[in-house]
C-alpha cells in the first residue's frame, strides 16, 4: 500500500514566494556593497531553470519509478511509515544525499548536471531553484533505501523535505547562527561556502539539512572570508538552454579532441578538472601532470568553456579544512 504523504514542495511554493519577496524588498531597503544581491537578467534565469526541471523531473520520473518500485518489489524487507521511522528515513535520505551530492562534484558526467546550480554569480533566494534538467544521473544513490525496504513514495517525501529545507540556505541576508545550529545543521552560512569558488572553500560542505556528514568525512569548511560566487571561470550566459547543457557540449568537444580510449574516459568519468599525461616534450606545460585534476566547481576543462583553479588556489584552504577529496572516481 502506499503511503499517504503530503507534497511538501507544493505545499510550500507560497512560502517560497514570500521570502523571496521578502529578500528582494530587504535589498532595497537596506543594501549591502558587498552581498551579491540581485540582477533582473540572473534571477530570471534561476527561476526558468527551475520550472524547466518540473517538466524535465516529470519525464526521468518515469524510468526511475519503475526500476525503484522494481527494486522495493523484489526485497523481503519493509519499512513501515510511522512517524519515528520517518524520522529515521529523513535521516538516512540526507545521509544518501551527501553522498551523491558530493558525487556530483568529484565525477565529471554528474558534474555535468549539478553545475547548473552552481553557475549563477549571485546567491539569492532564486539561486535555490536554479535547478538542472538531467537529474536522472541521482538515483543510483538512493537503491540502498529501496533495497532496504524504503516505499519509494516515501523516499520522494523525504528527497521534497530535504529540498525545501535546503531553500533558506540560499541567502546572504541571515549571517552565522548560534554555535550549536551552526555545528549540527546545513546553515546559509555553511552553504555560502558551498557556493564560493575560491581555493579554499572549493567543493566543500555538501550536505543538505544536516552538516554533521561533512565535518565526519573530511569535507567541512567553515567560512572565513567573504564569498565569490560562481564557477572558477564563468559562463556568461543567461541562455537557460546553454546553462543546462553546456557541460555536456564540452565533454563532447575534450571526447573529440582526445587521442586514446583512456583520455576519452578521464574527459567523462574522473574530475571536471582532470588533465592527460603530457605528450613527451610537453613536460614544461603549466598545470597538467600524471592524472592532475583540480576542483570540480570549475565549470569545464581544458579546451571547454570554463578553466581549472591553479594549485596554488587549491593550496589556499583555510588550515581547520580538511584535504580535498582524492578525485579518482
Amino acid at each position: 500500500m502506499e503511503p499517504n504523504l503530503p507534497d511538501v514542495v507544493l505545499w510550500s511554493i507560497p512560502a517560497f514566494v514570500l521570502l523571496t519577496v521578502i529578500e528582494m524588498v530587504s535589498y532595497r531597503l537596506h543594501p549591502d556593497e558587498d552581498a551579491a544581491g540581485y540582477e533582473t537578467k540572473d534571477a530570471a534565469t534561476s527561476l526558468t531553470m527551475g520550472i524547466g526541471s518540473l517538466g524535465f523531473d516529470l519525464l526521468w520520473k518515469i524510468p526511475i519509478l519503475a526500476i525503484y518500485m522494481g527494486v522495493y518489489e523484489l526485497t523481503p524487507l519493509r519499512v513501515p511509515v510511522l512517524w519515528w521511522t520517518v524520522l529515521l528515513m529523513l535521516l538516512a535520505q540526507d545521509f544518501f544525499y551527501y553522498w551523491s551530492h558530493r558525487g556530483h562534484h568529484v565525477v565529471r558526467i554528474l558534474w555535468a548536471c549539478h553545475v547548473v546550480h552552481h553557475s549563477s554569480e549571485k546567491f539569492n533566494l532564486t539561486t535555490a531553484l536554479r535547478q538542472p534538467w538531467t537529474s536522472a544521473t541521482v538515483w543510483p544513490f538512493y537503491l540502498p533505501l529501496i533495497a532496504c525496504g524504503v516505499h519509494p513514495a516515501a523516499l520522494a517525501f523525504c528527497q521534497s523535505a530535504n529540498l525545501v529545507y535546503q531553500f533558506w540556505v540560499h541567502t546572504e541576508r541571515v549571517g552565522k547562527l548560534p554555535r550549536p545550529f551552526e555545528y549540527v545543521l546545513n546553515t546559509p552560512s555553511h552553504h555560502r561556502v558551498h557556493h564560493a569558488s575560491q581555493g579554499g572553500y572549493l567543493d566543500r560542505n555538501y550536505g543538505g539539512i544536516l552538516i554533521v556528514w561533512d565535518r565526519m568525512f573530511g569535507s567541512f569548511a567553515a567560512e572565513t572570508e567573504r564569498p565569490v560566487y560562481g564557477l572558477t571561470k564563468n559562463i556568461s550566459t543567461h541562455n537557460p538552454l546553454r546553462v543546462a547543457t553546456h557541460e555536456y557540449a564540452a565533454i563532447a568537444r575534450d571526447i573529440r579532441a582526445a587521442d586514446t580510449w583512456s583520455e576519452r574516459a578521464g574527459r567523462v568519468f574522473r574530475g571536471p578538472g582532470w588533465q592527460p599525461v603530457p605528450k613527451a616534450g610537453a613536460a614544461g606545460e603549466e598545470g597538467v601532470g600524471a592524472g592532475a585534476e583540480v576542483s570540480a566547481s570549475v565549470s569545464v576543462p581544458a579546451q571547454a568553456t570554463a578553466s581549472a583553479p591553479t594549485a596554488a588556489a587549491s593550496a589556499s584552504a583555510p588550515a581547520s579544512a580538511a584535504p580535498a577529496p582524492e578525485r579518482t572516481p
